[in-house]
């Protein structure tokens, strides 16, 4: 699954990892959940790439009622040709999700075998600490009354080796050398783009349980922690979001 990720980079950087023109206007955040906007990548309809916000959580362009978001935020790659909810986007509408690193929670044991009701966040992402694409798809949802809204979801695949002690679920990465096609709404061959990232890329360490509470969001949640032992007082033990499949 993918319920929270972080973006930091200097946008001049963004703009030069993913090919686009200008440097976006954007500040950095380290606690990006799922029903608030957040930048993606497509192909404009001048053939280039531009950067553009749209709302996490996917609302098909058929839905009666904009709420059914909340319980799209990811999309598996296993079923997404099939799925009525997800089939136009995947043809039509693929994007880019620029990310520093994603969050997943991964359950406590106690001594002695104990479940811990608690579950430790760690932070994933690449080992030499690069940018990387999150596979997206989005749509274009309007209402009765007018209303425009523009709505993304992060695909996801089962998880590779790093991610498997964590979660069973991660979201699909997209190398660079990959990013035309899968960007390229002409280019229907692309199936083979939704498979785990290979681990040896990548690393993680845990972290604090400040990410829990969306409200906190700066530097400090991306630093190693060693113990969970000892709360912050504003950690809040809240769940992440669970990844919610589609009932369409």
């Amino acid at each position: 699954m993918c319920g929270r990720y972080e973006l930091h980079s200097n946008p001049a950087a963004i703009a030069l990892a993913f090919g686009l023109a200008h440097p976006p206007d954007m500040q950095a955040r380290y606690n990006i959940a799922p029903m608030t906007d957040v930048p993606i990548v497509r192909v404009a309809t001048d053939g280039h790439r531009e950067l553009v916000r749209m709302r996490w959580g996917l609302v098909p362009r058929w839905a009666k009622d904009p709420s059914i978001g909340a319980r799209m935020i990811n999309a598996r790659g296993e079923t997404i040709a099939e799925r009525p909810s997800f089939q136009m986007p995947y043809r039509r509408h693929r994007c880019l999700l620029p990310a520093d690193g994603f969050y997943e929670w991964q359950r406590v044991e106690r001594s002695g075998g104990a479940d811990d009701k608690r579950k430790q966040p760690m932070r994933i992402g690449m080992a030499d600490g690069s940018l990387f694409g999150l596979a997206g798809l989005f749509e274009r949802w309007r209402g009765e009354d007018g209303t425009v809204l523009d709505t993304c979801a992060i695909v996801t695949t089962e998880a590779n080796a790093l991610l498997a002690p964590i979660h069973d679920r991660m979201p699909v990465i997209i190398g660079p050398d990959d990013y035309a096609r899968w960007l390229d709404p002409a280019d229907a061959d692309v199936a083979d783009l939704l498979a785990p990232y290979p681990s040896g890329a990548m690393a993680c360490h845990p972290v604090s349980l400040r990410v829990n509470a969306v409200r906190n969001d700066d530097a400090a949640l991306i630093e190693r922690t060693e113990s969970i032992a000892v709360d912050a007082p504003d950690a809040a033990d809240v769940p992440p979001v669970p990844e919610q499949e589609s009932l369409f």
